[in-house]
């Protein structure tokens, strides 16, 4: 997987290759840090949140069309697993911090305020389609992205390093289905897929420096930052989850289908099993963890 994996096509400028290689290069600065703080489990997270991606990316540029099957089922199988770890191991903490505080609301208001953020941030964030960032837009959003959930499993995982890595690995699983679709979405507007090196490294690159950070000891704002924490991944699990409507990302690769009418109607049924399964996974793995 060299950079002709992801060249993408009709691509002579020398910018994707800077952005791209350039964010892998800070996140090898970055993981010197790791070691030498022993951050390792924040290191591991960062890694495969890179390797998920950049293997999706790469698949996504060397495929021919896009598997609505794969993508359904890649979304489905990542949204179930982010939305039962985020309610089985952020939620239970910000309720358990707040209620130490004599009030476990408190952990309730945090959950509600990050749903509210990720809900905002990606309708806002829309507006950048009339701003010229310096590189293309999909990049863009999805660096934007991946550099502010890094900075959120940091701080989850430098105040509590007893935390396993059942829950960050599930929470960076959607990387690969992400690059993939965008990928796939780089190709078909004739643009270099070597930019999404940069998101591939971003959730490392923020969330390695953001660990060694230390919260105060006070319950209540870390019950409040645990609360948004979960919001903030449960509304990304959401946004992810494989809707096969109209006018949904999966009912733009079947339109280029015969009979898509009849395909997006079938979807829908995998759409469902693989994020049940995806659920499924993280809760026997918890079990099986836990036993």
């Amino acid at each position: 997987m060299g950079i002709n994996s992801f060249a993408g096509v009709n691509n002579t400028s020398r910018r994707p290759l800077l952005v791209g290689w350039g964010g892998v290069a800070v996140l090898v600065a970055v993981s010197l840090l790791a070691v030498a703080a022993s951050l390792w489990k924040v290191l591991v997270i960062g890694w495969v949140a890179f390797a998920a991606m950049a293997v999706g990316a790469a698949l996504g540029t060397r495929a021919n069309a896009t598997d609505p099957y794969r993508l359904v089922w890649g979304y489905g199988l990542s949204s179930g697993a982010m939305v039962a770890s985020a309610s089985m191991f952020l939620v239970p903490q910000a309720i358990g911090i707040g209620g130490s505080a004599g009030a476990p609301q408190v952990g309730g208001i945090g959950v509600a305020l990050g749903l509210v953020a990720g809900y905002s941030a990606h309708v806002l964030g829309h507006r950048l389609t009339h701003l010229e960032v310096g590189i293309d837009l999909t990049t863009a959003q999805i660096a934007a992205h991946a550099l502010s959930a890094g900075v959120i499993i940091g701080l989850v995982y430098g105040s509590i390093p007893a935390l396993g890595l059942l829950l960050g690995l599930s929470i960076v699983s959607h990387k690969g289905p992400a690059g993939y679709a965008a990928a796939r979405r780089l190709v078909r507007d004739e643009r270099s897929t070597t930019t999404l090196l940069l998101p591939a490294a971003g959730v490392g690159i923020t969330a390695i420096p953001s660990a060694a950070v230390s919260l105060p000891d006070v319950a209540w704002l870390n019950a409040i930052v645990f609360g948004f924490a979960a919001g903030i991944f449960l509304h990304v699990a959401m946004d992810f989850l494989p809707h096969c409507e109209a006018g949904s990302e999966i009912d733009e690769v079947c339109s280029f289908r015969e009979g898509s009418h009849e395909l997006l109607d079938r979807l829908r049924t995998h759409a469902v099993a693989s994020t049940v399964l995806g659920g499924a996974v993280v809760a026997v793995a918890w079990a099986a963890i836990a036993l």
